[in-house]
């Protein structure tokens, strides 16, 4: 039997996680609609929405996409784009944190919500999903990305590629869950625009330096022209993916998000269940439950965010 190339051991390996994911999230949302329950903040359409989620991430990961980006600086760009502006926030917006505990048997979501509690002890969740810590880790992780030396590194060498394109996506899925996860909407609105803003600024200033650059930054030495273009202009439209169609999905998120809060938001009532299995008590019996706040701040946010309440209730 002849070994897999890196290539294609990188290729079975992300096909291995789509199932995987797409299988949990099966598992966990049809145990809940055996109880009647779903996640809180839930809308009766996420899994569809994590679907399209996973099929962005496939086409971006899996398809001739990944191919021509060895090519083009361009097209290179189109796929992190879609990465991390496409597939991240459907994942997010798919919620899929109530789903996946759902997926383990009763004593993992005791473990799972132990460990939650945990984090939100130490502190960690709430560094890289706050409005500083999410802005800074996605923008470290471009930057960082985008030295010439690592770039060109990680087109030789299919483990540093494979580990480029996971650091985006991590990235990404801890700045869409800052932006999206469940609150109010004037909690929201200026968590997601504070986040958006900061983020519109410094993908926009590498996108700037790209798209004005006056030598190629990327291009190995006799590598042929793509698409017709000299590397330098393919870089030059690179920038200006990144920097204009890259800016306007975090402007269009950002009205949307504020439009939503000029609205009259709508209490969160019924009662639930939180990610361990345990149930909480409803507003009418005057009990304050921690577990199925959804404003909450960033750290608790990390093991409220799998509260679950009855389907039927507002």
């Amino acid at each position: 039997m002849s070994e897999l190339s890196p290539i294609e051991g990188g290729e079975a390996f992300v096909v291995a996680l789509l199932i995987a994911f797409a299988a949990a999230y099966a598992l966990g949302a049809a145990r809940l609609a055996a109880r009647r329950m779903r996640p809180a903040g839930a809308r009766r359409h996420d899994g569809i929405v994590f679907a399209a989620g996973l099929v962005v991430l496939a086409a971006t990961l899996l398809g001739p996409l990944d191919a021509w980006s060895e090519q083009s600086f361009a097209v290179h760009m189109v796929q992190h784009e879609l990465l991390m502006l496409a597939a991240a926030p459907l994942l997010v917006r798919g919620r899929p944190l109530g789903r996946f505990a759902w997926a383990l048997p009763a004593r993992g979501r005791v473990h799972w919500r132990t460990l939650l509690r945990r984090s939100h002890a130490q502190g960690p969740w709430a560094l890289i999903t706050g409005v500083a810590g999410a802005c800074a880790l996605q923008t470290a992780a471009l930057w960082a990305w985008h030295l010439p030396a690592w770039f060109r590194a990680a087109l030789q060498h299919p483990g540093l590629h494979i580990l480029q394109h996971a650091t985006f996506l991590a990235a990404a899925l801890c700045f869409w869950w800052s932006v999206l996860r469940p609150a109010t909407p004037r909690t929201a609105a200026s968590r997601g625009i504070a986040t958006l803003f900061i983020t519109t600024l410094t993908t926009g200033a590498l996108g700037a330096l790209l798209t004005f650059g006056s030598s190629p930054w990327y291009a190995f030495p006799g590598q042929a022209a793509p698409f017709g273009l000299t590397a330098l202009e393919d870089q030059q439209l690179g920038g200006l993916i990144m920097w204009v169609p890259g800016g306007m999905v975090y402007v269009v998120v950002a009205l949307l998000l504020g439009a939503r809060a000029l609205g009259t938001p709508r209490p969160a009532s019924g009662r639930g269940i939180d990610q361990a299995g345990q149930r909480t008590a409803a507003p009418s019996q005057r009990l304050r439950c921690h577990t199925t706040r959804v404003d909450a701040s960033a750290s608790a946010a990390a093991w409220r965010a799998t509260a679950v309440r009855p389907i039927g209730k507002p």
